[in-house]
């Protein structure tokens, strides 16, 4: 998902605009995650951007995503750019602990 989420329109509050971008993202992710895995990988990680427009985005944590959302609610951005694309992944072992 590359995707500029528009934050203005005419008949739609500010804040449901807030609320259907996060649910985007959310069911976007869920989606992403129900696909098969490619043989000899154990998850889907996602590696993501946000910024207020594509040049301006920089990576940041899945788990980061609605915290980003939500500080550009609070700066009052008119749009902003969020980039989620699914990488198959595996688990590496932790080190023993001695």
């Amino acid at each position: 998902m590359k995707k500029t989420f528009a934050l203005s329109h005419p008949k739609i509050s500010y804040q449901r605009l807030i609320e259907m971008a996060k649910h985007d993202v959310k069911k976007y992710i869920k989606q992403e995650r129900a696909k098969a895995l490619p043989e000899g990988v154990d998850f889907w990680g996602f590696s993501c951007k946000f910024g207020q427009t594509a040049d301006k985005a920089r990576v940041i944590h899945e788990g980061d995503i609605n915290t980003n959302i939500s500080s550009a609610q609070s700066q009052h951005w008119k749009s902003f750019y969020l980039e989620v694309v699914a990488v198959p992944k595996t688990r590496t072992k932790r080190p023993d602990a001695e």
